[in-house]
């Protein structure tokens, strides 16, 4: 007996979008057809124009680049195109005919999906119940009075949607047991076993090593072919013309260019987002280094690190760098006192510490930028001046109450200092763009006055323009003889903005290079096989 879907929509049989290859796909007049458009699109929240008359085209088959610095309208125009937020004024057309889109829903029976960074599958269950999520494949028994799961059905079909993809995988395994290079081929392949036409990829490649980067891209291109229209949204500007066909650039809520990406240079590109010139990205810095500001010595903790030394002086720069799963961020983690080691000493300033938790690492001057600024740097629903001022509250208290004058001055300094925009310090923080989001991080160690700063992957998921005032920032903590500790995954700006520069490997120690013998090669060489290239 046929199997049933919960849902209206089938499960497609392979993962690619459905097989047109008899309509118009051949002819060129079709193929440069707009599949989608969008045409003097605005939107306004409270004070703030978010986009202003944007135009967009997307070909049909095109892989069309979505770029512009945080705050420039992009996720305001894809939530837009989901259904998530309705617009306020202009027109979206699809195959021509034009679209109200009142909720995810309707988008979704057009044909548009989207895969955002942070993914919507359920950790608990497996591969094949995300794939089928809410429409479960059953067979009609006893006169329809039983409609039992088929399991059968649904592991076949999700075992050869990511068979198509390039990923053999049991469909009973859970999604928290996997990689999050898979995680996000189950959400594409989710998202086209319902039709979807016009995917929506949103920073795709943000938490991928080069080789998952280069498997996705392969999987762009076989979607490309199968006639899928791709929006691909990245601040990786180095990516964008190995994958992309044609990009369209928004600031300040306007698309003010779309450009064929094999015509037009990449500093160009970087020219429209920004409206001027970056300069060197990296700062200028030749300030010496000073006394020892945190000495790490032979610190472990079983199955993340072990034996790490390093050690911090003021005004520098020491840079972390290593694969996925080299103990990074764990390193981190206890240095700060969010997690505990098994042996090894800290001590700052010459003398020995505990830093058995963050508070205590705080009263000892040290300041920590997550990697996750939403889920452990930031609370989202507060005020930026209440994030700002959160662990420095003992400082604006006067017989027990906080004084809110004293709190909103040393707030508005730092604020400043940071250039978080918009300027005003009630505006909530879930409402800023990301590189606004890690500003008021940094704004938030600013005011309690660390004198240690770890920054953790600081310029992920950040426009060019935001990465550049990140870096001087950075550069202005050196120079005022603050101590630096960048951990990023980026050996392109680890090279630009460390002095020093420590390897791990599987959580050990593979090399130790100052900014003059440190090359990508031999970067790479310590973090992949864990010994320096002869």
């Amino acid at each position: 007996m046929k199997p049933e879907l919960g849902g209206p929509q089938h499960f497609s049989p392979r993962a690619g979008a459905p097989d047109r290859s008899g309509s118009d796909a051949g002819s060129s007049p079709a193929a440069d057809r707009p599949v989608l458009e969008v045409i003097g699109v605005c939107k306004d929240f409270p004070g703030v124009r978010a986009l202003d008359h944007v135009d967009l085209a997307v070909r049909r088959g095109e892989v069309h680049v979505l770029v512009g610095e945080n705050g420039a309208g992009k996720s305001t125009l894809v939530k837009i195109l989901t259904g998530a937020y309705s617009k306020d004024a202009g027109t979206i057309q699809v195959d021509g005919e034009e679209m109200v889109f009142r909720r995810p829903a309707d988008a979704a029976a057009r044909g548009i999906a989207a895969v955002f960074q942070e993914f919507s599958l359920v950790p608990s269950l497996s591969v094949a119940e995300n794939l089928f999520l809410g429409r479960l494949a059953t067979r009609t028994r006893l006169g329809g009075l039983i409609r039992p799961i088929d399991w059968s059905f649904m592991n076949s079909r999700a075992r050869q949607a990511l068979k198509d993809f390039g990923v053999d995988i049991d469909p009973a395994t859970k999604v928290r047991d996997v990689g999050v290079a898979t995680e996000q081929l189950i959400e594409i392949a989710k998202a086209l076993s319902l039709d979807a036409r016009i995917l929506i990829m949103d920073e795709p490649t943000a938490a991928l090593s080069r080789r998952e980067i280069t498997h996705l891209f392969g999987v762009v291109r076989l979607l490309k072919d199968k006639g899928v229209s791709i929006i691909y949204i990245s601040h990786r500007l180095d990516e964008i013309r190995e994958v992309g066909d044609r990009a369209t650039v928004l600031k300040d809520g306007r698309a003010i260019a779309t450009v064929e990406l094999s015509d037009v240079p990449l500093d160009a590109i970087v020219r429209m987002m920004v409206g001027r010139e970056l300069g060197d990205v990296f700062p200028d810095r030749k300030h010496g280094a000073g006394e020892v500001l945190l000495d790490v010595r032979h610190l472990t903790s079983h199955g993340k690190f072990e034996d790490v030394s390093l050690h911090v002086r003021s005004g520098e720069i020491v840079g972390i760098t290593g694969l996925v799963g080299a103990g990074k961020t764990e390193l981190a983690r206890s240095i700060f006192g969010a997690d505990p080691h098994d042996s090894g000493d800290l001590w700052l300033g010459g003398r020995p510490v505990v830093l058995e938790s963050p508070r205590r690492a705080i009263q000892k001057g040290i300041g920590f930028l997550p990697e996750d600024r939403r889920a452990q740097g930031l609370v989202m629903p507060l005020s930026v001046r209440h994030n700002v001022s959160l662990p420095s509250l003992s400082r604006f208290v006067h017989f027990g109450f906080i004084r809110p004058s004293k709190e909103n001055d040393a707030v508005s300094i730092r604020t400043r200092q940071v250039d978080i925009r918009p300027s005003d310090p009630t505006r909530r923080v879930e409402y800023l763009s990301g590189g606004n989001q890690q500003k008021v991080v940094l704004a938030k160690w600013l005011t309690a006055e660390s004198a240690i700063y770890i920054f953790d992957e600081p310029t992920r998921g950040i426009d060019v323009g935001a990465k550049t005032e990140i870096y001087r920032l950075m550069g202005e903590l050196a120079a005022a003889g603050k101590g630096v500790i960048m951990i990023s995954s980026d050996i392109p700006e680890i090279l630009g903005i460390c002095d020093r520069i420590l390897v791990l490997h599987l959580g050990k120690p593979a090399a130790e290079f100052s900014k003059d013998t440190a090359t990508s090669e031999r970067i790479l060489n310590a973090a992949m096989i864990g010994q320096i290239q002869a």
